[in-house]
């Protein structure tokens, strides 16, 4: 395989990013289809083989990108954010609500995109950009945790998000106020888990003793899956 210099690659990443931005205009009206693909290209004076070669998976490779994209612009937002005054719930709120109002403007072409994303044969890239989603929100937030803590965070804050989102698709109230009071009441029901670890423990103990390290080989094996591939999810 030929390696691509980092500095071409740097160039790709530009035309993919500009690409996108203007395909996710047409969207609405095309879908995450060719047809808004070259659109796109059409609108910035971009080749349409060149815009296919960017993009040759069509549907899957331009969704992928455009999470990527929100991931990015998330992470940059964050690190210009006062985190670390706030308490970590905070924190995690205000993760989720910077990745969902910057794509304010694209939240038809997101409800298309999930669509997409809900069909089984794309179920693996659902949940890998999932992953890289709440994977960036709890770096950001200032998470290190290398333990079973680090799996526990990231699936509670999947169930979060997900939900969350699913509420902001829909949300017409000023400054997505129904979404902020949803997150609020996800968050605090998520922030009970910690007084069951108690029971939790109890009940491991009593487990045989091939559970728990079964259990530790599943989530070993789901955070290599995420970790692989591209970036992001809505």
């Amino acid at each position: 395989m030929v390696k691509i210099p980092d500095a071409d690659q740097s160039d790709i990443r530009a035309q993919r990013d500009q690409l996108i931005t203007a395909v996710v205009t047409h969207v609405p009206f095309d879908g995450w289809t060719r047809a808004a693909l070259l659109r796109g290209a059409e609108d910035i004076g971009l080749d349409k083989s060149d815009a296919q070669a960017l993009f040759p998976g069509d549907a899957r490779d331009m969704i992928a990108w455009h999470s990527q994209m929100a991931d990015r612009r998330m992470m940059v937002a964050l690190e210009k954010a006062n985190l670390d005054s706030l308490k970590i719930r905070e924190r995690i709120a205000t993760a989720v609500m910077t990745r969902l109002e910057q794509n304010a403007q694209d939240r038809e072409a997101i409800r298309r995109g999930l669509a997409i994303l809900s069909k089984p044969q794309n179920a693996g890239l659902a949940l890998q950009l999932l992953y890289r989603t709440v994977d960036d929100m709890w770096f950001a937030a200032g998470d290190r945790s290398t333990d079973w803590n680090f799996y526990s965070k990231r699936m509670l804050l999947s169930g979060v998000y997900s939900s969350t989102l699913m509420v902001w698709l829909n949300d017409q109230t000023e400054d997505f106020s129904e979404t902020r009071a949803f997150l609020d009441r996800r968050i605090e029901n998520v922030m009970q888990i910690p007084k069951l670890k108690s029971r939790v423990s109890a009940v491991a103990q009593r487990l045989p003793l091939n559970v728990p390290g079964r259990v530790a080989a599943r989530m070993k094996a789901f955070r290599s899956f995420g970790r692989g591939g591209m970036r992001g999810t809505w």
